[in-house]
């Protein structure tokens, strides 16, 4: 009954007040890196379904930067000369968002646009947050064991400086969220890595050091970063309903904004 009403609703979502039919909107086309991981692609089509029952009638697609199909270009061929939105499920910006995926939409037929990463923006911090809580994160603390607790931000890393700012951007939100130090920290690539941000927080006396994982989906880089935890760590940010949410706005904000190749920063 309920998909039975949410059909008629995207029909009738078409049709305007003087009973035209109105033109289909742009599609969104969420761009994930791609992954070994087989759990990782299950959480990308997972979140796609959320976004689905957020805006019936919206079309929506997937298409991968790399290792797993649909390639973004096969998804994009398939789409031939219609308008898209190409939404990056990365979280800040880099070459896959200022070169790849525009390159990549060039070589294809389709009227595209790309949106910002997702990153950084308050509702990635409240699943963060959200995450910390169900691996075990104390929502009241009392003063002494906030002098003693820190968090360290488990990122991908990027040799592109404005992913660091993006990063370290996230790690000022949600260290004014949780009311402790937060320490971006980077899984590859960039500098510092999980255990030496670990290290540095113990050496300032606080050992009660919580891991954040800054990751879409599990995969490797999530799981190595998990295991450095030397006290808790959190699960990706996976299907949490903050996540659909802000792919919906990132493909709002592309359509409301000037066509652009290169995204830049977008916190609202």
């Amino acid at each position: 009954m309920n998909r039975i009403s949410s059909q008629l609703a995207s029909q009738l979502s078409f049709v305007s007040l003087d009973g035209r039919r109105r033109p289909e909107p742009p599609a969104l086309v969420v761009v994930a890196h791609g992954s070994r991981d087989p759990r990782a692609l299950s959480t990308v089509r997972t979140l796609l379904d959320r976004v689905r029952e957020l805006r019936p009638g919206l079309p929506v697609h997937l298409g991968h930067i790399e290792l797993n199909e649909p390639l973004l270009p096969d998804t994009l061929a398939s789409l031939g000369t219609g308008e898209a939105v190409l939404v990056p499920l990365l979280l800040s910006r880099g070459y896959h968002v200022k070169r790849d995926i525009p390159e990549m939409a060039a070589k294809t037929q389709v009227r595209a646009r790309v949106a910002a990463p997702l990153g950084p923006h308050p509702l990635l911090v409240e699943t963060l947050y959200a995450r910390l809580v169900e691996a075990g994160w104390r929502t009241r603390m009392d003063e002494a064991t906030r002098r003693v607790s820190a968090v360290v931000l488990a990122a991908a890393g990027s040799r592109d400086p404005a992913s660091k700012v993006d990063t370290g951007r996230t790690a000022q939100l949600l260290a004014e969220r949780l009311g402790v130090p937060v320490v971006p920290a980077y899984a590859t690539t960039a500098a510092p890595t999980v255990p030496s941000a670990i290290h540095a927080l113990t050496a300032r006396g606080r050992h009660r050091i919580a891991v954040a994982s800054y990751f879409t989906a599990p995969g490797r880089f999530a799981t190595e970063s998990a295991e450095a935890a030397p006290w808790i760590a959190s699960a990706p940010l996976g299907t949490h309903a903050a996540m659909a949410r802000l792919v919906l706005h990132r493909y709002d904000q592309a359509i409301a904004t000037p066509a652009t190749t290169t995204p830049e920063l977008a916190s609202a």
